[in-house]
């Protein structure tokens, strides 16, 4: 039952998270001065062939900030549903959990690399709730 807790747990972090950044970066607008309005101008303005499709930079930073925040509610829909199959059997989502651990990890480094931090504390906190869930599982009983 601990495991499926912590599941959901971290279902509902990625789901504020997956929240957060889309009300975030759908309603951007450059704030920080005369420079950052021309380096967003300029990346909507000037537009080049992509693999034989035009496109701006501002599309690719967009498409890629969309597909972070549909990538969020995707790891909020999988945690909510490994809750459920881990209420009868925890050691059966220990390899996803594994996977998605080292993701979240993977993206608070990069977030801390290259974003800043508030974004990679979400990240950060999932992880810690899968690297729990993990060791819940790894406690409980197996199924036979």
């Amino acid at each position: 039952m601990r495991t499926a807790i912590l599941l959901r747990v971290a279902a509902v972090l990625a789901l504020v998270q997956c929240l957060g950044h889309a009300a975030l970066f759908l309603t951007y607008v450059p704030k920080h001065g005369p420079d950052e309005v021309a380096v967003v101008a300029a990346m909507h303005d000037h537009l080049f062939n992509f693999s034989g499709r035009l496109h701006s930079y501002w599309d690719m930073y967009f498409g890629y900030g969309v597909m972070a925040v549909l990538n969020c509610l995707i790891e909020a829909i999988l945690f909510w549903q490994l809750a459920s199959i881990a209420r009868n059997s925890p050691r059966t989502v220990m390899p996803v959990t594994a996977l998605f651990l080292l993701a979240n990890l993977a993206y608070f480094t990069l977030i801390t690399l290259y974003f800043f931090p508030l974004p990679g504390y979400f990240d950060l906190a999932i992880a810690l709730c899968l690297a729990a869930v993990l060791v819940s599982a790894w406690k409980s009983p197996p199924v036979r």
